[in-house]
């Protein structure tokens, strides 16, 4: 089998419980923006399904939120819209 006979699963949308990790530098107001970001994007995203997690030395910090994902365009949207930040190392 080579590299092109494998191909990426196939999401179906909508997609409830997507997840989406976030990593960027700790400091004021980091998880405001990607929750700002991402109700742009997701009107009924559901702010208690945010987890927070500091890096070993502080320097980072990895938010994860839950979205009903609903096409490959929103997914594109969020991840341009996050990156557009400026504080935003990482979109997975």
């Amino acid at each position: 089998m080579t590299d092109s006979d494998v191909q990426a699963p196939k999401i179906e949308f909508p997609c409830e419980r997507y997840p989406i990790k976030i990593i960027g530098e700790a400091g004021d107001g980091f998880t405001d923006i990607v929750v700002e970001v991402i109700q742009r994007h997701a009107a009924d995203f559901d702010s208690t399904t945010l987890s927070i997690r500091d890096s070993k030395n502080g320097r980072y910090l990895s938010v994860q939120v839950l979205i009903t994902a609903t096409g490959i365009d929103q997914l594109q949207a969020i991840h341009s819209d996050l990156r557009a930040t400026g504080r935003v190392h990482m979109v997975l």
